[in-house]
This record gives structure tokens, sequence and C-alpha cells, in this order.
């Protein structure tokens, strides 16, 4: 259930994504891997299976499971492909890898459509090898996925080579699981040709490579979905300081706004009340607020300066203390310097985070000191 929603969530992000940008050929093709996995996972389950079957008949959810994955596998590859190649090179090589994958298409699909309707209906296990048509489909299907799922993974060695964070977390995540498909497809390819020859395959073999299979597809599908989650989550947490940092400057904002209203900066409204929850308007909410509290401490500063008896930069704490008082004295029309005064100055590198920090800080005291 969780692979199920971690798949169909990043589903609908990269769909989202490439929507934005169309020309985006690793984007496209993360898309098209997911959308394919997505597609077979209803498939694999009994009940998806049994509806399938219902509606089209025996074996149709099976064949359609499979070519699924042969896409799945195809466009991983090209992803990799697009990475580590110039425009004209990777667009060639998708088209020669695009030519084995329709074959092996067609193959299997003829091959499940004269397969007697009796020996449709069966698992991996249970399939009667030497049924021509049964025999044909693994082979063919067991065969491109061992040359595709080898390519893809020879890939993403080489990728992973070059890669920083956190993408090379997502490609050693890659790595394992199609090295596990791998070789979970090379055993199940030589069980299919002792059991088409007549002989018997150990049951452990057999189950050795579902297993293996089995722990590698949500390691796959981890893998890829890894390097959009992790960027989402940084994101998530920026939405959530920016929001932060704009409550908890209400109170510095508040009483420069009431004194200097003329400096708000002009705002886009919005008729739908999600709008403000929305990653863009916190973060413009954000910025907003920020810089219209140090627009509002530059034109209060003489006052501050004078209120505080001093010419030197006034510290957070100090400047929160004779705010209001100043403020005040702004109002009544009392003479002031004309020179503004530093006030909380950001330390360190003097970067943005720095500068709000200090205003955080006096917008902290300010509300100490009202209650």
């Amino acid at each position: 259930m969780v692979l199920a929603v971690v798949l169909y969530g990043s589903l609908l992000w990269t769909g989202r994504q490439g929507l934005r940008d169309p020309s985006d050929r690793m984007l496209r093709a993360v898309f098209l891997c997911l959308l394919c996995a997505g597609l077979s996972f209803p498939f694999g389950v009994p009940a998806g299976a049994r509806l399938m079957d219902g509606l089209t008949g025996d074996g149709a959810a099976k064949l359609t499971q499979n070519l699924c994955l042969l896409g799945t596998v195809h466009f991983l590859g090209c992803f990799f492909i697009h990475a580590a190649s110039n425009p004209a090179t990777a667009t060639a090589r998708v088209r020669r890898q695009t030519v084995p994958l329709v074959a092996t298409a067609a193959v299997i699909t003829l091959a499940m459509a004269l397969t007697p309707g009796v020996e449709r209906s069966h698992t991996y296990a249970t399939a009667d090898m030497r049924e021509p048509g049964v025999a044909v489909f693994y082979l063919m299907a067991g065969a491109y996925l061992t040359y595709a799922l080898t390519i893809a993974l020879v890939w993403t060695v080489r990728y992973a080579r070059l890669a920083g964070r956190p993408l090379v977390a997502g490609l050693r995540m890659l790595t394992a699981a199609l090295a596990g498909m791998v070789l979970a497809s090379a055993v199940r390819e030589a069980a299919t040709l002792v059991r088409l020859l007549g002989g018997e395959v150990p049951h452990p073999v057999i189950v050795g490579a579902k297993l293996a299979l089995d722990l590698a597809i949500p390691l796959f599908v981890t893998g890829v979905v890894w390097p959009g989650l992790v960027t989402r989550w940084a994101s998530i947490r920026v939405w959530w300081h920016h929001g932060r940092v704009y409550r908890e400057l209400a109170p510095l904002w508040t009483e420069l706004h009431a004194a200097f209203p003329e400096d708000a900066l002009e705002r886009t409204r919005s008729d739908r009340w999600w709008d403000g929850l929305t990653p863009g308007s916190v973060h413009r909410r954000y910025y907003r607020r920020v810089i219209e509290c140090r627009d509002g401490l530059v034109r209060i500063s003489p006052h501050l300066a004078l209120m505080a008896d001093t010419k030197v930069p006034l510290e957070p704490e100090v400047a929160a203390i004779h705010l209001r008082t100043a403020l005040r004295a702004y109002a009544a029309g009392e003479k002031a310097p004309s020179q503004a005064v530093p006030v909380a100055l950001p330390h360190g590198d003097g970067g943005l985070e720095d500068d709000v920090r200090q205003l955080t800080r006096m917008s902290e005291a300010l509300a100490a000191s009202r209650a």
C-alpha cells in the first residue's frame, strides 16, 4: 500500500513537472517509466488480474503486466541515455533500443494469442513450459528483461559515478535493485529453458528468484522516486520555515506597518482561500514581510537612536525596548536626526538568513516586552 502511494504520488508529481517543461527528455523518460510501472501494478494484484481477464479474456492481465514491465525498464534506460549523451546521440540510441522492445512486445502478444485458453491462467511456477506459446512468452519476455535490465544497470553504475547528492543515493538504490532484477531474470530464464527441455527445477531456486524480484521491485521504485522525494522534502522544510518566520515577525511588522502603511508592498489578491497555503504564496509573503520590516526600521532608526541616546548600531533587544517610544515620537512629529542608524544588523556573512534572524530576535523581544 505504501509502495502504491509513493509510486502514484511520484507519477502525479513528475507528470505535473513534465507539463511545465515538455522539452525535458530525462523528465519525460522518468514519467513514462513510472507510468508503465503504475499501469503494471494493478494487474499484478489478484483482484485486478481477475477483473481484467473477466473483461477481455484469460491471459490479458498477464500480457498487459508484462508489456508494462518491458516499458518500465526501457524508459529507465532512456533516462540514463539522455542523461549521459548529447541530444543527437541520445535520440539515435533510444531509437535503436526501441527496436528490440517493439519486437519483443509483438512476439509475446502473438504467443499469448496462440496459447490455448486453459493454459493462460497460470503463474510462472505452474506454467506448462512444454506448451509452445507459454514457452515463447516467458523466454522472449525474460530475454528482453534480462537484456534491458543489464543495459540499465551498466548506465546506472556509470551515471552514479558522476552524480551528486541526493541523486547518487537514489542511483545506489537503483543499482542494487537492478542487480537483483538481473539475477532473478537470468535465473528464471535458465529455469524456463530447463523446464522447456523437460527437466525439473528445484523449488527453492524458483522461490529464491521470486524473493529477489519481490525485494528488488520496491527498492527500484524507491530509487527512481528518491531524488524527487528528497527535493520535495527540502521544499516542504523551506515552506514550513518561511511560514514560521512570517508569523514570528508579526509583532514587529504590526508596529511598523501601523506607522508606515505606505511602505507596504503591492499584494496580489485571490478569491481562492487555498492560494495562501501554496508554497509560492508563503514564500512571497515571507520575503515581503522581511523587506517591509527592514524598510520600516530604516525609517524609524533616527528616532530609535535618539531614544536610546546612541550613535552606534543598535542590537535587536535594545531596539525593541525603545521602538514603541520612537514610533510615538515619530507620530507626534518630533524632530530627529536625518541620518539613519544601523538597527539589528546581521552578523556572520551578512546574508538574508542572518538578517532574518536579527529581525526575528527583535520581534520576539518586542512581543516579550508587551507580555
